[in-house]
């Protein structure tokens, strides 16, 4: 079974000024992750940017970098040129793994890609974990996902749902699904997307994800395989990452 990885990367970040290029143990960010899923089964990993300084620590440290237009308006657009410039066949398995999660395990990037060449109907695959507390439930920074008995997903919310109408949230927080951003994409959808408005979910939600459903496509969803760290969004999760990745 044949994928590409492409982690999108810019330079801006509100928080974390230059986060792609954040030392960690030694190393950019980016680069750990760069490293992380070539540890997967991908053909080639690839880094999509529009920043020459990125760009520049990429080949420096012998990592496959495409430069990517700077009007993108998010990493899917980005994704998508990729495929564009490397003229991939429609039926093509990308994997979107996120530039700010260094400690990502290979074999998550495995499944996914695995589950979408495995469920023919899907054009798009991703994860998802369990939830610790009814905390994180409530949380809206935690996307909630439901999904019918095959493991399609049916919607994606920051609001807890199912709902718990007859019950405590505190005693069924183990019932719900939390999203876990890592996608693959068949090549063809990835091209759709690009074509497609924004809907009114995914204005009103702001995940991307409710435009493809929206346009009826079908999205498969697993349990990941393996605990996925936290990403790197604040000062204090990139002391946290530099700790457990220096000892």
């Amino acid at each position: 079974m044949s994928f590409t990885v492409v982690i999108p990367a810019r330079y801006q970040s509100s928080r974390l000024p230059g986060k792609p290029l954040l030392d960690i143990a030694g190393k950019p960010m980016l680069h750990h992750v760069v490293e992380r899923a070539q540890l997967s089964n991908a053909d080639t990993v690839y880094v999509a940017t529009d920043d020459e300084r990125i760009r520049d620590s990429c080949q420096a440290l012998g990592d496959k970098v495409i430069m990517t237009s700077p009007e993108h308006s998010s990493g899917t657009d980005r994704i998508e040129e990729v495929a564009r410039q490397l003229s991939l066949a429609d039926d093509a398995i990308i994997v979107n793994v996120q530039g700010d999660e260094p400690m990502i395990p290979p074999e998550v990037i495995n499944q996914v890609a695995n589950d979408l060449a495995m469920h023919r109907d899907a054009q798009i695959c991703t994860l998802y974990e369990d939830f610790n507390s009814a905390e994180q439930v409530l949380d809206a920074n935690n996307v909630k996902v439901v999904t019918d008995v095959e493991g399609y997903a049916l919607y994606f919310s920051r609001a807890p749902i199912p709902y718990p109408r007859d019950s405590e949230l505190n005693q069924s927080f183990s019932d719900y699904k939390r999203h876990v951003g890592i996608y693959a994409y068949r090549v063809k959808v990835l091209h759709d997307f690009v074509t497609w408005t924004q809907s009114g979910l995914e204005k009103t939600e702001q995940l991307e994800q409710l435009r493809a459903m929206s346009n009826q496509v079908r999205i498969h969803i697993q349990k990941a395989c393996a605990e996925i760290p936290a990403g790197v969004d604040t000062p204090d999760d990139l002391a946290k990452v530099r700790a457990l990745l220096s000892t």
